[in-house]
């Protein structure tokens, strides 16, 4: 899958990926990470999403990174902020005040360019990508951001059945990936199909939003009662 594809989803408009609310996976989930104040959180792949907005009235900083410029753009457009401008080996910076964008190529991106990460929220970026440039992603982001923990959401349903993206990323794919770096917690579950007409067209019998918290091993303090009903 080249960048292009999804340049042209936002140049259409065939934006279904994004939300206009902000997603209460990721209300319900900040408090069981424990941030400091004035933590900085990274969005890979974050397209305009209003998640940036919500962490950002919570008094934290973010920092995404997102492939269309027309996307960042209109992300800072709908926020009425005016940012500045640099180049960086990707493609551009914008930043305004707590809010920092990497517009251009994910791979492009270094730990010394990013910053300190004290939270990784992947809400759109794992699922995504198709298997190769999924392997590829997943081995880079530890490294990239010091293994910071993760507030991750995937998708489970049956990939022979319907081609993404989003596409199916099952548990165990998560532990192949992950597992040496990351203790992996499954917060909750919750079948979706209801709104994802494309897949129920398809005749998909079911389509699982999964949440996950996935805490640097060395670091693991797992509490039973962090698992929420969806």
């Amino acid at each position: 899958m080249e960048g292009s594809f999804w340049k042209d989803k936002w140049q259409k408009h065939e934006l279904g990926f994004h939300l206009p609310f902000v997603h209460p996976i990721l209300k319900r989930s900040l408090p069981l990470f424990d941030l400091p104040d004035r933590a900085r959180v990274f969005l890979p792949l974050c397209g305009k999403t209003l998640d940036m907005g919500y962490l950002l009235e919570q008094g934290y900083g973010v920092v995404g990174v997102e492939l269309s410029e027309l996307a960042v753009r209109e992300l800072f457009q709908e926020r009425n902020l005016v940012p500045e401008i640099s180049d960086w080996a990707g493609g551009q910076c914008w930043r305004h005040a707590d809010l920092t964008v990497f517009q251009g190529d994910f791979f492009a991106l270094t730990a010394q360019s990013l910053g300190p990460v004290d939270l990784i929220y992947d809400r759109a970026a794992l699922v995504a990508l198709p298997p190769p440039m999924r392997e590829r992603y997943a081995e880079a982001l530890p490294g990239l951001t010091a293994t910071a923990p993760q507030l991750l959401i995937s998708f489970e349903y049956d990939q022979a059945r319907m081609d993404g993206p989003p596409f199916s990323v099952p548990p165990a794919w998560i532990e192949r990936a992950y597992g040496r770096a990351y203790h992996r917690q499954e917060l909750s579950r919750k079948d979706v199909i209801a709104h994802q007409p494309r897949f129920q067209q398809a005749g998909l019998g079911r389509f699982e939003e999964v949440a996950w918290r996935l805490v640097r091993s060395d670091r693991v303090t797992v509490d039973a009662s962090s698992r929420y009903g969806a």
